[in-house]
């Protein structure tokens, strides 16, 4: 097959795996950095140009899309669906869950465990927005934040309340969520291909940080899930429409609580602590749809 992966750098962990597993198992693997990407848009022959030379004969890509660059990456994805190409992330999919507060209206629609989160675009009622979450302490997020940058843990009421306040005089789209005590810094994330958990872990946040992102400093080890976790994880990838992706939830004490589903979940993290060939379960889901499309 020749299989197209859309990464802006062929050195990042993720995208240098699922060449090398694509290449392994004797395809032609072709690296496109979707910024770069010409969209021809005309009656009955979309098409795309590359480094001044169309892109044809694709068997399937493998969207890697950041997130700074969910806009134009996601019209590259659809303009390759309309080209009837397979893609291991659709293009809407993409979109529903980069955007975090329609992700969480999708989950709650599907009855899918979250920590309780409030939304509200003026500071004139602060107090009912920190009211509908417990209170302080609390977690503030920006909506466009990742990788754990935007989040922030107001521990009083007077310092939740000073930063939603200056977070919204910059116009700063926010979520306000309650903060799980019981979590203790810890989640745990399920990574899921074409409906099936390949691999679980616990990432646990650095001394005196409640943010467990292993890109802060913080550490993972393989886990079991329990099946109320595993169900939670593959419903809320149902619910977004996502073949692959990193569920990252809270163990509290009313059950697993999803806090995002990640689209573009990074490799280096899951396969060091599972020792899991993820990148070759992904190369496998591509290859179970070569004639499906």
């Amino acid at each position: 097959m020749k299989i197209v992966v859309l990464s802006r750098n062929a050195k990042l962990y993720s995208t240098r795996r699922i060449i090398e597993a694509g290449e392994q198992r004797g395809h032609e693997m072709i690296l496109v950095d979707h910024l770069k990407c010409v969209l021809v848009i005309e009656k009955g022959h979309p098409a795309i140009v590359y480094r001044g030379k169309h892109i044809d004969n694709i068997d399937a890509i493998i969207p890697r899309i950041g997130a700074s660059v969910t806009f134009y990456g996601a019209a590259v994805v659809r303009q390759f669906e309309q080209m009837k190409v397979f893609s291991t992330l659709e293009s809407q999919a993409l979109v529903r869950s980069r955007d975090k507060l329609r992700s969480l209206q999708l989950l709650s629609q599907a009855n899918v465990g979250m920590p309780k989160t409030a939304f509200a675009s003026t500071s004139s009622d602060i107090d009912s927005l920190l009211g509908a979450v417990g209170g302080a302490p609390a977690i503030i997020k920006l909506l466009e934040g990742t990788q754990g940058i935007g989040v922030v843990l107001a521990e009083t009421y007077k310092s939740a309340k000073s930063m939603i306040e200056a977070f919204m005089d910059l116009d700063a789209n926010i979520l306000v969520q309650e903060f799980i005590k019981e979590a203790a810094g810890a989640d745990i994330r399920a990574f899921v291909v074409d409906g099936q958990i390949v691999g679980a872990m616990r990432r646990q946040g650095a001394e005196g940080e409640f943010r467990s992102n292993l890109h802060r400093g913080g550490t993972s080890q393989v886990i079991e899930l329990s099946m109320e976790e595993k169900r939670t994880a593959l419903k809320a990838c149902k619910k977004l429409g996502l073949n692959i992706a990193g569920v990252d939830m809270l163990q509290s004490a009313r059950g697993p609580l999803v806090m995002e589903v990640n689209s573009s979940p990074g490799l280096e993290g899951i396969e060091n602590a599972t020792k899991v060939d993820i990148a070759t379960k992904i190369i496998e889901y591509v290859e179970r749809n070569e004639f499906v499309h």
